[in-house]
């Protein structure tokens, strides 16, 4: 891979995969059925063990420049089989986010198609079982394959028009909080927790997935210029930046509409169309559309860099793994994950996906915040370009949050996440395990060696023939 991404390009990556179909579409959706107006509690308690997880993520990254994310992180401090049960567990949930935004924008889409007169077919508009006649999300569907080809045009090139798709998203979020605030009725905010505090941490819960973007954003390490460094900085800053928007633009949605009345499909635009803003709705429809997008080029680029490391690595077949002779991208891992999460986007209701989403980065999450805590005590010597603070009292907490928000999952996410690592172990016996061992017989990752590579090894771009 070539390392052409620096500090704004990975910053703006981090706040495109956290900024989206958590602020467009999925807080709507919790604040009408789970939370009401306590979805700004349910956000506020994902961010704070998103925070303690980013803490341990940003320590790796700053010392583990290397594609996979979790799976190397893991790979290099607890060993081979727990690296891989993270990394299988994370290549389903980052195709699975995929289909959940794809599914969040294809609301705000077909928001604006009916705003000018398109209409369409009943059997397009949706998966079986969310409305009348509906068959497939067609939009979804189509949104996924988009996606799918812009990242294979190569990493500067879709990351130029990330970094300016999320300008413009950030922009109309803003224009969203200045403007909601205008027509904020505090009537409305009553009663703040209609479903208890209970129904505030189960939607703690389901939005988590919408509040751990740096995730994705860690596995670009290898196409990034001094990834021990900027990698942790951005990181952090798009956390901060996204957490800001998130809680002002919860009291704008619950407070311009009635909890009750909110649409969990395009829930930003139809309360800005209750308060007779119709044509600012159109305009944050086409800004949603725009967001979660971002989101979908950020986790789609995670789940192929992801299938990339893992192909490497001799535990899945190096043909997945292929790098574009010209793009230098791994084109086949992408078309393919663009085709499942289409597959899924399409037939699968939004709350489905998300949990199942949900639970696999949870358990990703304990197990980073554990393999931080055991390799500060087990080699404290490693080079580091950050340091998670705190220590071991933020990893604890970061597992504690992790697993406590996974105690409100529905037991129907546990068995389909349970039957999906039993595949993946199926997979290592019969073919990761024998074939690694010709691949990389010393190990994905040599944390000592780590400490010999130079700044220059991060920061010159790698020559393309």
């Amino acid at each position: 891979m070539v390392r052409t991404l620096g500090l704004t390009q990975l910053t703006m990556i981090g706040i495109g995969a956290i900024i989206g179909a958590g602020i467009f579409s999925l807080a709507a959706a919790v604040a009408r059925d789970v939370a009401g107006p306590a979805v700004l509690i349910s956000f506020l308690v994902a961010g704070a063990a998103s925070l303690c997880a980013a803490f341990a993520y940003a320590e790796f990254a700053g010392m583990v420049p290397k594609a996979g994310s979790s799976y190397t992180y893991c790979a290099a401090v607890l060993g081979e089989i727990v690296g891989w049960i993270v990394g299988w567990d994370l290549l389903l949930e980052y195709t699975a986010i995929v289909a959940v935004v794809a599914i969040g924008m294809s609301g705000y889409l077909g928001f604006l198609l009916e705003a000018v007169g398109i209409h369409l077919p009943a059997w397009a508009l949706g998966a079986p079982g969310t409305g009348a006649g509906h068959r497939i999300d067609l939009l979804a569907v189509v949104i996924c394959l988009g996606v799918a080809w812009l990242l294979t045009r190569g990493t500067r090139t879709s990351a130029r028009v990330e970094t300016v798709l999320t300008i413009v998203k950030i922009a109309i979020v803003l224009l969203v909080i200045v403007v909601g605030f205008t027509k904020v009725d505090s009537n409305n905010l009553q009663p703040f927790a209609p479903f208890g505090l209970g129904g505030a941490f189960t939607g703690a819960a389901t939005v988590f997935f919408a509040v751990f973007g740096y995730d994705a954003l860690s596995t670009a390490a290898e196409e990034s210029l001094e990834a021990r460094r900027k990698l942790p900085k951005a990181m952090m800053r798009s956390l901060a930046v996204s957490m800001v928007l998130y809680v002002l633009v919860c009291v704008v949605l619950t407070g311009m509409q009635h909890y009750s009345e909110i649409n969990p499909k395009s829930g930003i635009s139809s309360a800005f169309q209750s308060v007779g803003l119709s044509g600012l709705a159109n305009v944050i429809a086409v800004g949603a559309v725009i967001g979660i997008v971002t989101v979908t080029f950020s986790f789609m680029m995670g789940a192929s860099r992801l299938w990339y490391a893992l192909s490497r690595d001799g535990l899945m077949p190096a043909w997945f793994g292929a790098i574009h002779p010209k793009r230098k991208v791994p084109h086949r891992a992408t078309w393919l994950i663009g085709a499942v999460s289409a597959v899924l986007a399409g037939v699968l209701p939004i709350n489905a996906v998300a949990e199942l989403t949900n639970i696999g980065v949870l358990l990703a999450f304990v197990v980073v915040s554990a393999s931080v805590l055991l390799l500060r005590y087990k080699k404290p010597h490693l080079k580091r370009g950050f340091r998670c603070p705190g220590m071991p009292v933020v990893p604890v907490l970061g597992i504690a949050f992790s697993v406590w928000l996974m105690s409100f999952l529905q037991w129907e996410t546990w068995v389909r996440l349970g039957c999906w690592l039993v595949v993946g172990l199926v997979i290592y016996a019969a073919y990761g395990y024998r074939r690694t061992r010709q691949v990389m017989p010393g190990g994905s990752v040599d944390l000592d060696a780590l400490d010999d590579m130079s700044e220059s090894d991060e920061a010159e771009p790698a020559p393309v023939p």
